[in-house]
């Protein structure tokens, strides 16, 4: 487990600087395989056998987020999950989307 990963989401209601350029590549190197587009979200796209793994996974997912107070953008089908994490209050990256992307990892 990452240290990012044994942190908690901080509520963010505006007013935070967005995480960009060395910062996020810092914290990338404590995530597996997440996607940063545009300096504005991270990304990652899980395969599963059937859709019946991909919804457990989507309710883990959704439990980790709720004990965060921290609320990815999911979407899921037959064998596959997409999850999009960003600070909605910044319209952009926040250390917080990091530490949810690494709990995440964590399950």
């Amino acid at each position: 487990m990452s240290e990012l990963a044994k942190r908690h989401c901080v509520p963010c209601h505006g007013g935070v600087p967005r995480v960009r350029g060395a910062e996020i590549e810092t914290l990338m190197e404590q995530l597996n395989d997440w996607e940063v587009v545009a300096e504005q979200h991270l990304l990652k796209s899980f395969e599963f056998k059937n859709f019946r793994d991909a919804l457990v996974f989507v309710n883990r997912v959704g439990e980790v987020a709720e004990a965060e107070g921290h609320h990815p953008d999911i979407s899921f089908g037959w064998g596959y999950a997409h999850v999009k994490i960003y600070t909605h209050a910044i319209d952009g990256l926040s250390e917080s989307d990091f530490i949810l992307a690494a709990r995440i990892d964590a399950l």
